[in-house]
């Protein structure tokens, strides 16, 4: 089935085309020179960029494709969660373009996308995607989940943040230290540099259990480590002198072994031996060096269990309009319709830990 997807969840205007899996094309319109200047997404300039490119996007979704209008078959939108006025957009004129070209349509969710954009195969590239069920680790600006996948739409939340997301402390210490825009990307690149044993930051402590019961055995925390960097760096100095490149490596370090630490207990306690990685944070370099290392850990000579990785493709792994129009295609095919009425949420309470 050729569908269209749309994307326009934060300040990525994106369009693509997918036939079976397999990503025909995939067009991402970045607003990040509009809004480098306040070093983080302003809604409304988002939505109403979004306004002013949208038709020319999907229209150059449709020609890099090497189609016609004519040859889409269906129509996929994300529906929620994100920045409102930003969905209404591509929402919007998912459900136009359905309507006016009498095709289905399917309101998708942002994150369910970002966990499936792995199994997608970039045409020309290699076929290759992990069977359910697995773990799914999805890493964002908005989001950091641990949760079991046994299906596309059928997701067990496991673990959650409890306050600050992964993506969202990359952000607030690039902004604090001026390491550049996105905070995410400067701070990765600026980390290849430095020393990540400078400064020895703390983890989190979540193993008491909370009034509800709740262990946190799998839940994460950054609003800690984000005050230890910015509040506080001289209580965790190792090495007298240092650079900004040693904050960021000391930092991503710290980050990526909180999330870590939670997701190996969920492998441990499972028993299952995949990880999915999925969305902006899981282009990080060092998550993806980590994740590849435990994949090939040998115990007592022997492979731990065929352990597996996946990742999307770099261009899949920040916001895409392919995942949404790969995840559509499974839902029309199975055939879910979404009504033209449906409206778009900026909050979803799917991944919350229940």
């Amino acid at each position: 089935m050729v569908v269209l997807g749309i994307e326009t969840s934060c300040d990525e205007c994106a369009a693509a085309v997918v036939h079976n899996g397999v990503v025909l094309s995939n067009v991402v319109a970045t607003q990040i020179p509009f809004h480098s200047k306040w070093q983080g997404v302003v809604p409304e300039i988002a939505s109403r960029m979004h306004t002013e490119w949208i038709y020319d996007v999907a229209g150059e979704a449709v020609k890099r494709a090497g189609l016609k209008v004519a040859d889409i078959e269906g129509a996929a939108a994300t529906a929620h969660p994100g920045l409102l006025g930003s969905l209404l957009v591509g929402l919007h004129f998912a459900k136009a373009f359905a309507w006016a070209r009498g095709l289905p349509f399917i309101a998708v969710d942002h994150l369910l996308a970002h966990l499936y954009a792995s199994r997608l195969v970039i045409e020309g590239g290699p076929v290759s995607s992990a069977d359910y069920p697995f773990l799914g680790l999805l890493v964002s600006g908005g989001h950091s989940v641990i949760c079991r996948v046994d299906n596309f739409d059928d997701v067990t939340v496991l673990g959650t943040t409890v306050d600050d997301a992964a993506g969202e402390a990359f952000d607030k210490i690039a902004k604090h230290y001026s390491f550049g825009y996105p905070g995410g990307t400067a701070i990765d690149k600026l980390a290849q540099k430095g020393n990540s044993e400078a400064f020895k930051f703390p983890m989190p402590n979540l193993y008491k259990p909370d009034r509800q019961g709740n262990d946190h055995r799998y839940d994460l925390s950054y609003s800690g480590l984000k005050t230890a960097v910015v509040n506080q760096l001289e209580q965790f100095r190792v090495l007298p002198d240092t650079t900004d490149a040693d904050i960021a490596a000391s930092f991503q370090k710290t980050a990526v072994e909180i999330l870590l630490r939670a997701l190996f207990r969920a492998v441990e306690d499972t028993g299952l031996q995949t990880i999915v990685a999925g969305g902006g944070v899981a282009a990080n370099s060092y998550l993806r060096a980590r994740l590849e290392e435990y994949a090939h850990t040998v115990t007592g000579g022997n492979m731990q269990a065929e352990r597996k990785v996946y990742f999307p493709p770099l261009e899949l792994c920040g916001d895409n309009a392919a995942m949404v129009a790969g995840l559509g295609e499974q839902y029309l095919l199975r055939g879910d319709r979404s009504p033209l009425n449906t409206s778009a949420s900026a909050r979803v309470q799917a991944f919350k830990r229940r």
